[in-house]
């Protein structure tokens, strides 16, 4: 499947400095921010990002995953050796201790996801250790809502997003100014598509976790979408579990992150793949599948 893949390295270099721009901007406006990590290829690349931003010093602020229980071993056996390897401070809260406390409440039933429970323990974990910035992966291509995001996007006392009330940016001129208890979600990768970040990642040779490329995994299908098989997971009458080859295009929690069937086993082959690919990188999630608004909704609540 391999194929002679052309990268325009002038547009990744741009889209380079704009992203560790705004990473020095991060580390200059605010007095603690965090880098939000889910082990998906994003927040690895931001990672890397900042490794530059920053060279040769150690990047200026922890990492924070929200585990939800339901995470990919393969994952988290990456989070924590990436963390490792950089020498970054790795900070984990568990969704199982917001329901633990009574802070969030177990869905129920054959679609039961804990995709949107991860909010409370986000907004919790900020508002415990104080940080007035948090930055994450989201990117423009992804999805509707994230289309409306400025790089510094501004959250109320109550850690909900207003699209409404965003602040202008205007030639890179970033506005960081917030009252007590608010703070920034910031995305310094807002202006790249999937395609870009494939071939960022093929560029600079990135190490990723086993599971974007393709591998044998337990898995079945739920209204159009594959889904990885586990244990907590409840099957429909119909639905069978097989045994197929897949590989993930994003990672979340296990309930919600579709599988893509694919024989793509290289870098290379992903880009060639992706290139050719007329599905969306969020087509495959089926926690946006539950309404129109799904993920809209979900930031407005103080999700990612």
């Amino acid at each position: 499947m391999s194929a002679k893949i052309t990268i325009n390295n002038q547009h990744l270099n741009e889209l380079e400095n704009e992203a560790i721009y705004v990473m020095r901007e991060i580390a200059a406006q605010f007095e603690k921010p965090v880098l939000l990590f889910s082990g998906g290829k994003d927040s690895i690349v931001l990672v890397h990002l900042a490794i530059k931003a920053f060279y040769p010093a150690r990047i200026p602020f922890p990492l924070m995953h929200i585990d939800t229980g339901h995470n990919f071993e393969e994952t988290l056996t990456f989070r924590d050796e990436l963390a490792q390897e950089v020498g970054a401070q790795l900070i984990v809260r568990k969704v199982q201790d917001s329901i633990d406390q009574g802070r969030a409440t177990e869905e129920k039933g054959i679609n039961a996801s804990r995709n949107k429970l991860q909010t409370v323990t986000l907004l919790d974990a900020i508002e415990e250790l104080k940080f007035d910035a948090a930055i994450g992966g989201g990117r423009r291509d992804e999805e509707k809502a994230r289309a409306k995001e400025r790089f510094f996007s501004h959250r109320d006392e109550f850690g909900q997003w207003d699209p409404k009330n965003q602040r202008p940016e205007l030639w890179n001129i970033f506005n960081g100014r917030k009252n007590m208890g608010e703070h920034f979600r910031v995305f310094p990768i807002s202006n790249w598509t999937e395609l870009d970040v494939w071939q960022y990642i093929m560029r600079e040779n990135i190490k990723l976790p086993s599971l974007y490329y393709t591998h044998h995994r337990k898995a079945f299908n739920r209204d159009g979408v594959w889904l990885a098989f586990a244990p907590f997971m409840q099957l429909k009458p119909a639905e069978k579990v097989v045994d197929i080859d897949v590989r993930c295009r994003t990672i979340g929690d296990i309930t919600c992150t579709g599988l893509t069937l694919s024989t793509a086993n290289t870098l290379e082959d992903i880009v060639s793949e992706i290139a050719a690919s007329r599905i969306t990188e969020r087509g495959g999630r089926y926690d946006d599948k539950r309404s129109e608004a799904a993920m809209e909704d979900r930031k407005r609540e103080g999700y990612f």
